[in-house]
């Protein structure tokens, strides 16, 4: 049976089709679902999402949008998104792995692209593990343009000995926090929390957040039960918080980790994600995704130690891209 596509217009395939497809996939993730998108401004993507049916079914859908960077017309997995790609079922076999790389090529010649570039998610966001699609893309001419390293932590310790597999500095820091008496408690202090990490991605990078508060309490609303901040208290003062995203059945993902540095002394945030692990764990996710610590390939040594420190892994983020 020939799989057939044609771009997503909400009308074939609504909205509410589409993000159940995703919910029951074998790989999708939050980032793939219309409902997360939506909180973009409609006019700020030239949205190419598509969807491939098998038998008039739904076989697969691929957020993507049409961009312009230095005189180039690229067709990108969602730029609204943290990663993208295809997401499908777990039956996939390996010739619809080639088939839907044809499909994607052809679909970037009939919108005029001039390139294909697309993030995708590591590979513990699949719930079945395959390397099928990155086979597919090499095999396309699709080339690495970066490889960036996830932190990753697996979430199969046994709970009494989660912190017998930090490292030595990470154990005292959080019995440090213990002792102190610092609280971690799931809050919607969400202005508290976005003072800090302002304060302090300024202070370390220079930075400000990549969304506005008023974004993060879009996405919020749209994903109640999904988007949890943590924060870690004493005497009902926030010394430092996180805020995860559930981004699907298996992996969290620790979406922007900030603390204050006035009370460093007290050691918060080893404290937040040895609780984050427990309780996380005990809800029945795989992984915790502490997200990247290289940029375009570029380590930051610091913050890969820190990770690590908690028992994290690294996991590739891969961005491949093709000229047409």
């Amino acid at each position: 049976i020939m799989l057939e596509y044609f771009q997503f217009d909400n009308k074939k395939v609504t909205s509410d089709e589409w993000d159940e497809f995703v919910e029951q996939s074998d790989n999708g993730t939050m980032f793939s679902k219309r409902r997360f998108l939506s909180y973009h401004a409609k006019d700020k993507f030239n949205d190419k999402s598509i969807c491939i049916t098998k038998d008039g079914k739904l076989h697969s859908v691929f957020t993507a949008a049409l961009i312009e960077r230095d005189g180039k017309k690229i067709l990108s997995s969602h730029p609204g998104a943290s990663y993208g790609g295809f997401v499908y079922n777990s039956e996939l076999n390996f010739k619809e792995a080639h088939d839907l790389v044809d499909i994607m090529i052809e679909h970037a010649k009939s919108v005029k692209a001039d390139r294909i570039q697309l993030t995708l998610a590591p590979i513990i966001y699949q719930t079945k593990y395959s390397n099928y699609l990155d086979f597919a893309f090499v095999r396309n001419g699709f080339q690495y343009l970066k490889r960036e390293v996830s932190s990753v932590v697996q979430l199969d310790f046994e709970p009494d000995q989660l912190l017998n597999t930090y490292r030595a500095e990470a154990r005292t820091a959080t019995k440090k926090a213990l002792k102190k008496g610092v609280e971690i408690v799931e809050t919607e202090r969400f202005e508290e929390y976005y003072e800090i990490l302002k304060k302090n991605l300024k202070l370390r990078h220079g930075v400000n957040p990549a969304h506005t508060l008023e974004e993060l309490k879009k996405v919020k609303n749209l994903f109640p039960s999904k988007i949890r901040l943590w924060g870690a208290f004493l005497n009902n003062e926030m010394l430092a918080g996180v805020c995860n995203f559930s981004v699907n059945k298996n992996v969290v993902l620790a979406f922007y980790i900030s603390h204050d540095e006035a009370f460093q002394e007290y050691r918060p945030v080893n404290l937040l994600f040895y609780e984050i692990m427990k309780r996380y764990q005990a809800e029945g996710f795989k992984f915790l995704d502490f997200g990247i610590f290289t940029v375009i390939m570029e380590p930051n040594w610091g913050l890969g130690r820190f990770k690590e420190n908690f028992g994290a892994r690294g996991i590739f983020r891969d961005t491949f891209h093709k000229d047409i």
